[in-house]
């Protein structure tokens, strides 16, 4: 997608309303029914809201999608990005840095061009569609039941690896190059966290002493992981990292040569992880400040989501960030332009939680922008995280379903949207 294409607002804030010096007392009301249909606290539990944001309700294993847990009832959502475009786009951004820098990674003059890979969690989906993604774009994907293999290689410095292949890329200066996958893992704790930046700091200092020469280029599937990898090791080594994610610290190190990330359009999915639940409070169409403008005027462009009816899910498009477009997107918590007017509404009251607090993209991303938006949607917002482990950490916090108008949930693992439903009944 074109850079022209993304609506951002490029300033900090709350853009028209930070300026008018006004915040949640503007245009919002207190709690109560009002005179516009809701799901309000006093209606049934089934019938409220439930929108999952950033893990999709699937199975950890195959990646099916849970359509139980997504059609627990008729105002039940999923809010994310378009993973596997993601994928795909992370994954051609790095092959079109090797293309245009072949020969000066080619450091030894082998014609081999070697990369290592930070698997978050191989049962993730969007770590699923990374992984194969960046396979497919460098060549070194194998096949199996119709779909590309995402599980981890371990070490394969001699390419003998069956879950991965050798690959070839022709460079921008016409000479063919041999790519490899060196190593990949997935950065799991000993006690079961996932994404975890430590390990990967720890992955790379282990790579490095095994067959550090031969790592030409590390690819990470999010920006957490990699700038562990950057600051502990690429850095120094000139080594270009790719992430995911966009968060501000990574953007801010393309200038001083991490390769590049893809931004999540997080303002977008933000937008719609509140949006939604706005929409059944007010008993208006879902698609209200969505495809079709509200009365303040709030709207998104087709190029920046779309919704799959069938999966119940609406999905941001993504941006590649690189060092010819980083400083657009420094401010990783501006909102969006076309979505930042205030609403004239009653307040109501969410719960919603985070997976984990230690979650670099969650914390420092995406709930600056949940906070933003619940003011321009008047909306009072519990948060609620958990350790990144347990889910049992974050249900057992969900003690009086009845005392919240809608739910936003964030799991730890993508098959226990179960344990969720059961108890808002």
């Amino acid at each position: 997608m074109e850079l022209s294409r993304r609506r951002f607002l490029q300033v900090a804030g709350l853009g028209t309303v930070a300026a008018s010096g006004a915040l949640s007392l503007v245009g919002c009301s207190g709690s109560g029914d009002g005179d516009k249909g809701s799901a309000s606290a006093s209606t049934g539990g089934s019938d409220k809201p439930v929108i999952f944001y950033n893990r999709q309700p699937s199975n950890s294993s195959t990646g099916e999608l849970d359509m139980t847990t997504l059609n627990y009832n008729k105002n039940t959502y999923y809010v994310g990005f378009d993973a596997n475009q993601g994928g795909e786009l992370e994954g051609q951004m790095v092959a079109d840095y090797i293309k245009a820098h072949a020969a000066e990674l080619d450091t030894d003059g082998d014609g081999m061009i070697g990369y290592v890979l930070a698997i978050g969690d191989v049962g993730h989906n969007d770590s699923i569609a990374r992984t194969r993604g960046c396979r497919k774009a460098l060549g070194t994907g194998v096949e199996k039941d119709g779909a590309i293999q995402s599980d981890a290689v371990g070490t394969n410095t001699d390419g003998t690896a069956t879950v991965v292949q050798d690959g070839t890329i022709k460079a921008d200066d016409g000479k063919e190059y041999t790519i490899r996958e060196l190593a990949s893992q997935e950065m799991k704790t000993s006690a079961g966290s996932t994404w975890d930046a430590p390990t990967a700091g720890n992955a790379i200092s282990t790579w490095a002493s095994s067959f550090g020469d031969k790592i030409n280029v590390i690819v990470s599937n999010n920006d957490g992981m990699g700038m562990a990898m950057f600051n502990a090791w690429s850095k120094e080594n000139k080594v270009p990292t790719f992430g995911y994610d966009a968060n501000s610290d990574a953007v801010e190190a393309i200038g001083q040569g991490y390769g590049g990330t893809i931004s999540q359009n997080p303002a977008v999915q933000a937008y719609l992880t509140l949006r939604l639940l706005r929409n059944v409070f007010d008993g208006v169409d879902i698609n209200t400040g969505i495809s079709e403008a509200d009365d303040a005027g709030n709207v998104l462009s087709e190029d920046d989501y779309k919704y799959s009816e069938d999966e119940r899910s609406y999905y941001a498009m993504n941006l590649a960030v690189t060092a010819d477009n980083y400083q657009d997107f420094l401010d990783a918590t501006a909102l969006y332009d076309g979505a930042s007017a205030q609403l004239d509404a009653d307040t109501k009251k969410v719960w919603l939680s985070t997976y984990n607090s230690a979650d670099n993209f969650l914390g420092a991303t995406y709930k600056p922008l949940l906070k933003k938006y619940q003011e321009l949607l008047c909306l009072d917002v519990d948060y609620v995280d958990g350790d990144g482990q347990n889910e049992s950490n974050i249900t057992n916090k969900l003690g009086d379903p009845s005392a919240y108008d809608g739910f936003a949930i964030n799991m730890v693992k993508t098959d226990n949207g179960a344990s969720y439903t059961s108890i808002l009944g």
